[in-house]
């Protein structure tokens, strides 16, 4: 695919997003860029979660990772359903009750400042570094296939991707971005697609040989249930619905777009389809995963593996499509990736310009104009952050969406901890302990699975959140007021 081709791809994307980004920001009041003025239509919010909930890092990591775990990923799949479950029969109707713009207010509320801000500041450290992760994915393999053949370095790559962002979120903020996510998901699904239909034909089967070819391969088993194994069922399925209340229930950048719904009905119904949206698009990512092995063992193509595991598994899917998939299939990927991009990464950004400036400016309070300058210092801000966090794991390798879910796992946990305190139970806290109580969880659930592994060879994996969240709620209970003090 030739450099020109590729440039044009993304400018005439970009000018798309701006063109959406103009007419959403006409008639826009002060808290537009967090709120969307509560005006969108709940299919359109659902379709348009898909782009955040793939982003790069499921387009290429788990069709990569079916490697070396099998389709194993499908039993923390079905655990997100459950999850999902929870945050529209639970969640929503709070949010929705208390007017929340910043879902991290509930906590204020519920038990003071302290525990406000800590939950806040938990949720920015580790959204910052989940979208970050991303981002790096992302800006890898736009380096990779565009770049680096201009000589361009990453990071000014990385620089050129924030600034693109920035130009069409800055005015209306999630405004916008609901509308332009929705774009993204329909060329996520088509992006699936075409790959799907190429690898196909190029292997000469039939619909019915496709699907027989993946449900025979050795790579096609669904559930492990190996006690000792990082992906036992039990492990994967407590996880799937954990991490996916944690992630996009407790997550203010995906709970943010549902919240410009201006229902909780239409809410509630936006986060059931898209629940079942992302399933269905996640299990495509696992089948396509077992065809690019297929492909690849077809056509004599060698990878590399050490100790019996694939290695830059990350890289798999990226390189056949730029290398075999002919010109149809590499444009209909690099779309997908410039999709993905920015759909993953714009909700983030604007998610945690809202959380810090809700949650730590106080912008609620303030006059128009002195919103729309934190809202400015804020995002220049963030945006810095991301491309320091970038540059820190440019030569990381492996799948980075492992990486990304044992991050959340010492992050999120606490924030699910005090969570379910506040919903499950009535008690008080001594407040000034919090912060203490959340550090400690995660630091003692790091060493706890250091330990298992030492000791045991026993890998908590994701289950790491449901340690974490446990132990938070353990030390909160120790931390609790007498009623009487209350």
């Amino acid at each position: 695919m030739s450099a020109s081709l590729i440039l044009f791809i993304i400018l005439a994307y970009f000018a798309l997003l701006m063109l959406i980004a103009r007419l959403t920001s006409r008639h826009n009041k002060a808290n537009s860029f967090f709120d969307g003025d509560r005006s969108s239509p709940w299919f359109l919010v659902a379709f348009g979660m898909i782009g955040s909930g793939i982003s790069a890092v499921s387009l290429v990591s788990i069709p990569g990772n079916v490697g070396n775990n099998n389709l194993y990923y499908f039993q923390f799949i079905l655990g997100t359903i459950v999850g999902y479950l929870f945050i529209a029969f639970v969640l929503m109707p709070i949010y929705y009750k208390l007017k929340l713009v910043s879902i991290y207010t509930y906590l204020n509320i519920r038990f003071g400042n302290v525990t406000y801000k800590t939950g806040s500041l938990f949720f920015l450290v580790s959204q910052s570094f989940g979208a970050a992760l991303r981002l790096l994915l992302s800006v890898k393999i736009l380096q990779y296939a565009f770049f680096d053949g201009l000589h361009v370095p990453y990071f000014l790559t990385i620089i050129i991707v924030l600034m693109l962002i920035w130009l069409y979120t800055n005015k209306s903020g999630i405004k916008t971005i609901v509308w332009t996510d929705a774009l993204q998901s329909l060329f996520l699904i088509t992006v699936m697609i075409v790959s799907i239909i190429t690898i196909k034909s190029s292997l000469g089967l039939s619909f019915a040989g496709m699907i027989a070819a993946i449900v025979h391969h050795p790579y096609a088993k669904l559930f492990d249930w190996d006690a000792h194994s990082g992906s036992n069922f039990f492990k994967q399925f407590i996880s799937g619905v954990l991490i996916t209340v944690a992630l996009v229930g407790l997550d203010q950048s995906m709970m943010q777009k549902t919240l410009t719904i201006n229902n909780v009905s239409g809410a509630k119904r936006n986060v059931l389809t898209f629940s079942f949206f992302i399933a269905g698009a996640q299990t495509l990512f696992l089948g396509l995963g077992v065809l690019l092995y297929l492909f690849a063992e077809r056509h004599g193509i060698h990878l590399s593996a050490k100790n019996g595991q694939f290695m830059d598994t990350d890289g798999l899917y990226p390189f056949l499509t730029l290398n075999y998939f002919g010109k149809i299939g590499a444009v209909a990927f690099f779309i997908g990736v410039v999709a993905s991009t920015f759909a993953s990464i714009d909700a983030c950004i604007a998610a945690l310009t809202t959380a810090f400036s809700y949650d730590f400016m106080n912008i609620e309070s303030k006059s128009p104009t002195d919103k729309n300058k934190i809202k400015n210092a804020v995002l220049l801000g963030v945006n810095g952050a991301m491309f320091i966090i970038v540059m820190a794991f440019w030569s990381s390798e492996g799948a980075i969406i492992n990486t990304i879910f044992k991050i959340a796992g010492y992050t999120y946990g606490p924030i699910l901890g005090i969570y379910l305190t506040g919903l499950f139970s009535d008690i008080r806290l001594k407040e000034k302990w919090v912060p203490l109580a959340c550090i400690g969880a995660a630091t003692i659930t790091l060493f706890l699975n250091l330990l298992f592994m030492a000791q045991f060879q026993f890998d908590l994996g994701f289950m790491n959140i449901l340690v974490n969240a446990l132990l938070t709620i353990l030390f909160l209970t120790v931390i609790k007021r007498k009623t009487n003090a209350a």
